[in-house]
């Protein structure tokens, strides 16, 4: 069983759950949980490891159009050593700094691998959620897509001081919040493109319709990418991106656009029905855990 058949199986049990943080009386809460065979390839540094994992947390609260405000993380590993245990604490720390909240700490236990669970927080009286998304309206996307992708392949490639600093995304906390009394609907992209734009489909019944050419593509992945297939499939399907992915009435774009100081790209728009691009339907591919 995948992560999105458990999360079927248990939502009739977790009325909270299914966005991509709970909110309790505005109180924003969401976890995480990354392992080194899975999450952290080669030559990844404790630091980038820091930062990576708590900043996918922060994503989470960011896609809520939360302002973040503190994380913590779990820690283990085999042995407990001072240096990466340091340098954990410094990227979880500088990036937690960088979108104005603060890390205050966690729990170490010895571990079979290097893994950690991370929680954050934040706040907001008026979350965004998966479900308001309408017909009529853009589809938008901050930032760019692939990075993750084109971390992966540096890592690959050996190329490990890349790797790591493709690996260090900025959560678009900041974003979220500025976005946020305008979306309708909003998430981040961490499974994905592709995949973000079918669970929004489900959340809000109904459909996307856009156009490959309008992706933002990180300029890494031209570095890296095989062919225009390989291109694409980096960056639309690969997921790990954390950008944001919302929706917003037409009339809205020039004001998102003030607010935020970051890209944002219009996909294509809100639909009745399915996921196309350039009129052709798009798979539910992308990112699952324990896909197997």
């Amino acid at each position: 069983m995948d992560e999105r058949s458990a999360l079927r199986l248990l939502a009739s049990d977790l009325p909270d759950a299914g966005d991509d943080a709970a909110v309790v009386d505005g109180l924003v809460v969401t976890t995480d949980m990354l392992h080194e065979s899975t999450d952290f390839p080669a030559g990844t540094t404790r630091y980038t490891a820091g930062w990576r994992a708590v900043a996918a947390s922060l994503s989470d609260v960011a896609a809520m159009g939360a302002q973040a405000t503190a994380a913590v993380a779990a820690y283990g590993a085999p042995t407990l050593e001072e240096s990466e245990l340091r340098d954990f604490v410094r990227g979880a720390r500088d990036v937690c700094e960088s979108v104005d909240a603060r890390y205050v700490g966690g729990d170490l236990d010895t571990h079979g691998e290097f893994t950690t669970a991370t929680t954050a927080l934040g706040e907001t009286d008026a979350p965004v959620t998966r479900s308001g998304a309408t017909p009529g309206d853009a589809v938008c996307v901050t930032g760019v897509l692939g990075r993750s992708a084109a971390a992966l392949r540096a890592f690959e490639s050996g190329d490990v001081e890349t790797g790591n600093d493709l690996f260090r995304f900025p959560p678009r906390v900041a974003a979220g919040v500025a976005v946020r009394p305008h979306a309708t609907a909003m998430m981040d992209s961490s499974d994905g493109l592709a995949r973000s734009l079918h669970q929004l489909s489900e959340a809000s019944d109904c459909g996307f319709a856009f156009e490959w050419d309008a992706l933002p593509v990180h300029d890494a992945v031209a570095d890296y990418a095989r062919d225009a297939a390989d291109e694409r499939e980096m960056a639309a399907f690969f997921g790990e991106d954390f950008e944001l992915v919302f929706t917003v009435p037409e009339d809205g774009l020039g004001a998102v656009r003030d607010a935020v100081s970051v890209p944002v790209s219009v996909l294509g728009r809100v639909t009745e029905t399915d996921v196309v691009a350039d009129g052709d339907a798009v798979p539910d591919e992308g990112y699952t855990h324990a896909d197997d």
